[in-house]
């Protein structure tokens, strides 16, 4: 058999880029492509791009340029990608440049700049059931729509990744099975717009497991948790019928976790910002969510300086916080996009301004967090271990999603392994962190 090419690939960007890439590497291994852990033994790298704000528009040329630098062959894709004329003003070496989802372009300029394998049979290559994966074997993300409906005036995600698609219930069924199946013991939903999934369809009826089911959120959350593993819910704007899995919640079918990006708690903002949700309404959720699941975890993004935002609406968010309490919450500086409604807005905020409400944000939410967070001492909680280091396992509670909240650490943890589910005595908290034993 002739020598495989090797492919080197850089994933930038959101959960949803990184599922991408699996994509591409799964059909290049199929193809009959190595994979290269480093760009000096890769016959061609993939640059997976990320252009939602100016700052990761800045890391993914720098990391294209990278990739020049340390091997010269370079394809690059992803959302950055429908910009190919700043891309190429900068680095007009690159070999091909195609924009998000464009999975099979970016699989022929592979084959184009490093031909596969003349004698290759992808019924016998070793590509397992579930795809190549980019993420620890123990959990695994799960996209389930691409695109978005939605008009909000500071995002060009429509304009990059279009309008509402769902995949068919069915198929992400099956793909939930072999992940399953394969050793993922956590499920992390994804999309743009989790609580839209299947509208595009019409919920269409689909079948999955001999008998028939419907592609729309609520069907699919109970499917999932027919799986016995951990299914966390991301991307879930606040709509009413987001209200019919909260009990699903509290009998323990899925996480009690939901990931609702608010981005404001000033009505006047939200209404600039053309988001569909009114604060005043969703304090009134939140609380009744917690009354039917107690353990109900909640984190969100928020967005501070934006066009025309005032002191009194800065107060206003500020008051949201305290009487959302919520578990874990991300703060960014408003940062204008280009092609965004929002960069004809008056009243841009100063930078030193934006600066000042940004801290005074986060100190507000670490209070909060603080002070939830020492409730839990004295609690036993389930903790899923991500890795090891020397005699501290670190792992993650069921109000904790990888790489974006918070760890516990596992201070008797040196016979544990990744992937390992244990009970853990809470001796003490900070301020985003728990810590504690194996309970007895």
């Amino acid at each position: 058999m002739s020598k495989s090419s090797k492919i080197g690939m850089v994933s930038l960007g959101c959960p949803k880029a990184l599922v991408d890439s699996e994509r591409i590497l799964t059909q290049l291994r199929t193809d009959g492509y190595e994979i290269s852990p480093d760009y000096q033994g890769a016959d061609v790298v993939i640059v997976n791009t990320c252009g939602f704000i100016d700052s990761a528009k800045a890391e993914s040329l720098e990391a294209i340029g990278e990739a020049l630098d340390a091997n010269g062959r370079v394809i690059v894709t992803g959302c950055m990608g429908v910009n190919e004329n700043e891309i190429r003003e900068l680095h007009p070496q690159v070999l091909s440049v195609t924009g998000p989802q464009q999975y099979e372009a970016v699989v022929s300029a592979v084959h184009r700049h490093a031909p596969p394998p003349q004698e290759h049979d992808p019924f016998t290559s070793l590509v397992p059931p579930q795809g190549v994966k980019l993420t620890p074997r123990h959990y695994a993300y799960l996209k389930i729509s691409e695109g978005c409906n939605h008009k909000c005036t500071f995002c060009i995600i429509p304009s990059m990744r279009g309008l509402l698609n769902s995949r068919p219930v069915g198929e992400v069924m099956g793909e939930a099975e072999r992940l399953v199946k394969a050793g993922v013991q956590e499920l992390l939903v994804i999309s743009q717009d989790t609580s839209a999934y299947g509208v595009d369809l019409k919920y269409k009826l689909d079948f999955w497991d001999g008998r028939p089911i419907r592609t729309r959120m609520k069907e699919l959350c109970d499917a999932l948790g027919s799986l016995g593993v951990w299914v966390r819910l991301h991307y879930v704007y606040p709509y009413p019928h987001v209200d019919e899995i909260i009990p699903m919640m509290a009998d323990g079918r899925i996480l009690p976790y939901l990931d609702i990006p608010f981005q404001h708690g000033s009505p006047r903002v939200l209404k600039q910002m053309k988001r569909p949700a009114a604060a005043e309404n969703t304090l009134e959720r939140i609380s009744h969510w917690r009354d039917i699941c107690p353990e109900l975890a909640i984190r969100s993004t928020f967005i501070v300086g934006f066009p025309g935002e005032t002191d009194d609406d800065f107060e206003i968010l500020l008051q949201f916080l305290q009487e959302a309490k919520l578990d874990r919450v991300g703060c960014f500086r408003y940062s204008p996009v280009q092609g965004a409604a929002a960069n004809s807005l008056p009243g841009a905020v100063p930078e030193a301004l934006m600066d000042e409400r940004w801290n005074r944000f986060m100190q507000t939410q670490a209070e909060i967090s603080r002070n939830s967070l020492q409730r839990k001492v004295g609690s036993v909680q389930d903790v899923l271990i991500d890795v090891l280091d020397n005699d501290i396992a670190i792992g993650r509670s069921k109000a904790d999603a990888p790489e974006i909240d918070g760890i516990v650490q596992v201070k008797d943890g040196r016979d544990l392994a990744p992937g390992d589910l244990v009970r853990v005595k809470v001796e003490s908290a900070d301020d985003y962190d728990l810590f504690g034993r194996i309970a007895d």
